[in-house]
């Protein structure tokens, strides 16, 4: 018989090529190609028998009766949220998230309330031992609860484990990427492993009725390390977000299968763990500067979930020849696209300073609604024109200037109006969908009347200092 050739996959993609070379073709990385045993991909794929006669099987109708997938909700009601009212039976959860963020914190507090709760939970560490896990428990305060504990990294070992005696209803593997099987003939942590593995536990959890949910390691770049293929089989993909200085985490639905993709879930970061967060508004305004200039407040929505926080901007006289650019928690190219609206229409001349934008708390906001609130802190810190305290802000900009309306604008000002602000710059077009609205509404229709209204609160503002603390201008020396 012939020999098989070896395979060279990538470690990144999980593309294969039949020689090594330094660069993956297929996603550009660098020294990620290993070899690997294309028998063991093949045994990883099945088993190498002949193909049999496949059986007819019989085709359902499109219409028909549905029934909503049972849950088992987890005792963490922000949990809950995010993955759409619970775990579903026989459902597969991919965690990912960087290195101490509170992955394994979160979910040995979901597993210790589902087991007081009289459901049996197992937690299977391939990276701790069994003493440090109970470690963690005694200090969560979570050292009584019945939650069954495991120190193994063999996935065969792991199933025929459990699947003696009561089925589990929650089972959490830590991590996916120190597991192996004995089906593939490569290390742990190999694309082939992970991807053998985790189809393993995906079929025990189809057939047992198991909640399951892997954790995953996170590349540089914050996404999920191994294969793509395994965040496609997974019924749903959750990605704990965070900075280590900041005392709060979101988790985000990357996939849901079981529910919708776009909620978050709000957590603070406590010496005894995770605790929720009911209102993420009131932690994100919790530490204003009022009467700062470069500072609006942000009506945003997160799913269905009103959000409100602080964007600030800096802008400040530059002496090199490129001035920079840097923002933190908001998309770079669309500070770009507000900066070249503003000086193209507005007559605001950013060329020769530096711009630095900053969302409030670590916060990153994906929606284009925030456009007018940087803008907004952008003008104010270069007018030095200090924003009204009590208003919010909320408006997309378009290449023309103009100020498009936004989604949910009632439910941005009902929960503006909740925190106590007294007024709103909103768009112009939103019209009768604002105008029940409690607060006083400041509606704009295009950006140079926003640019107008800040520049003259900022000679206002000029007007009213004493000389000796007005700012001098080098030229009029």
């Amino acid at each position: 018989m012939a020999r098989r050739a070896p395979a060279f996959v990538c470690q990144n993609c999980g593309a294969a090529s039949g020689r090594w070379q330094g660069r993956c073709e297929a996603c550009g990385e660098w020294n990620t190609i290993t070899e690997e045993g294309a028998a063991a991909e093949a045994r990883a794929a099945g088993p190498g028998k002949p193909a049999r006669k496949g059986r007819p099987f019989m085709l359902e109708p499109l219409a028909g009766e549905t029934e909503d997938a049972p849950r088992l909700p987890s005792g963490i009601a922000e949990l809950d949220r995010v993955t759409g009212g619970g775990f579903v039976r026989g459902s597969v959860l991919l965690v990912g998230g960087d290195p101490g963020i509170g992955k394994s914190t979160l979910l040995i507090q979901t597993a210790a309330a589902l087991a007081r709760g009289g459901h049996r939970s197992v937690y299977i560490s391939g990276e701790e031992a069994v003493a440090q896990v109970r470690l963690r428990a005694e200090r969560l305060g979570l050292g009584s609860a019945p939650v069954e504990l495991a120190a193994e990294t063999s996935v065969e070992d792991i199933i025929a484990t459990l699947s003696q005696g009561k089925t589990p209803r929650l089972v959490v593997i830590d991590s996916i990427q120190t597991m192996w099987t004995d089906a593939v003939e490569s290390a742990p942590g190999t694309v082939t492993q992970v991807r053998g593995s985790a189809q393993a536990l995906i079929r025990f959890a189809k057939r047992s009725g198991a909640a399951v949910i892997l954790v995953g390691h996170v590349t540089k770049d914050g996404q999920i390390a191994g294969p793509r293929v395994v965040e496609h089989m997974v019924d749903a993909v959750l990605s704990f977000e965070g900075e280590g200085t900041h005392l709060f985490r979101i988790m985000r639905a990357v996939k849901n299968r079981f529910g919708p993709t776009d909620e978050i879930g709000v957590f603070e970061m406590t010496g005894g763990g995770l605790r929720e967060v009911a209102n993420p508004s009131e932690l994100f305004l919790s530490e204003r500067d009022l009467g700062s200039p470069g500072t609006a407040v942000f009506a945003g929505i997160e799913g269905s979930r009103p959000l409100l926080v602080e964007i600030q901007a800096l802008v400040a006289p530059t002496s090199l020849g490129t001035p920079r650019r840097a923002v933190n928690g908001w998309d770079q190219n669309r500070l770009s696209m507000v900066l070249a609206v503003l000086e193209a229409h507005c007559g605001v001349r950013l060329s020769g300073h530096d711009v630095y934008l900053n969302v409030a708390g670590g916060l990153r906001i994906q929606e284009p609604a925030a456009d007018l609130a940087a803008a907004a802190a952008l003008v104010s810190s270069l007018a030095n024109a200090p924003l009204p305290a009590d208003a919010v802000y909320f408006g997309e900009v378009s290449l023309s200037g103009a100020v498009r309306p936004v989604a949910q604008a009632a439910a941005r000002l009902k929960e503006a109006q909740k925190l106590g602000f007294a007024r709103a710059v909103v768009p112009e077009a939103a019209g009768a969908e604002v105008s029940g609205s409690a607060l006083a509404l400041n509606p704009v229709g295009s950006l140079v009347s926003l640019v107008s209204d800040i520049a003259a609160r900022g000679e206002k503002t000029s007007r009213n200092q004493p000389k000796n603390q007005r700012s001098r201008d080098p030229e009029d020396e």
